[in-house]
């Protein structure tokens, strides 16, 4: 595998958003990202790719079509290379990140191998991206975040804007997803960034008395 392809390690739990954890996994096997993806589904997280996807038997074909481009590993195997800080990674992405998976992260469990790369990701201070969907938020879940966040964790909810005029679902996810591969620095085509014509910065410059 050549040194210059990114390895990101993606993890897909039991919190409602599949078409996020797709879409992201188009998005780094396609060739302008050119990243090598490692996944891991927990139980829950299958139930949810069959749920939301109607994908039963749950392969990397089945989710993108691009199984080259994908290494899956399974929940319980805490002997993988990614529970090594030695196995070099440019990041890791929880999407979507369940509060069990949030709470466990942030409480210093590693009794799976999501969890356990997670720790390995931030004891090694690369970047790891949580992706929660629930809402509304409870206190518990806000600790967890912070607690997270000061870990060095960056908390992105799956909180589409609309300044951009979406017209479709696909476009909410792409959003969402090309959000995402900014914190982890992938490059995309996705209209995800505000450019406002010039005119509109002047008019919104006047109309703020700056």
């Amino acid at each position: 595998m050549a040194a210059s392809v990114k390895q990101i390690i993606v993890a897909v739990t039991g919190a409602s958003g599949a078409a996020y954890a797709r879409r992201l996994l188009q998005l780094l096997t396609a060739e302008e990202a050119g990243a090598h993806v490692h996944l891991i589904v927990s139980p829950l997280g299958r139930q949810l790719v069959a749920d939301e996807l109607g994908i039963r038997r749950l392969t990397p074909a089945s989710l993108v079509g691009a199984a080259a481009r994908i290494t899956m590993y399974g929940y319980r195997d805490v002997g993988a290379v990614l529970a090594s800080g030695s196995f070099l990674t440019d990041g890791m992405i929880i999407c979507p990140c369940s509060s069990n998976t949030l709470g466990a992260v942030a409480a210093g469990l590693g009794d799976n191998l999501i969890t356990r790369a997670a720790h390995v990701t931030l004891k090694e201070g690369r970047r790891l991206v949580l992706v929660p969907r629930e809402m509304p938020v409870s206190a518990i879940d806000l600790r967890n975040m912070l607690r997270l966040s000061r870990a060095g964790a960056i908390i992105c909810p799956a909180s589409p804007g609309f300044y951009m005029n979406p017209q479709s679902i696909d476009d909410l996810v792409d959003f969402v997803a090309g959000r995402v591969l900014d914190l982890v620095n992938i490059p995309h085509n996705l209209q995800t960034r505000w450019a406002a014509p010039p005119e509109a910065r002047l008019r919104a410059r006047g109309a703020s008395g700056l």
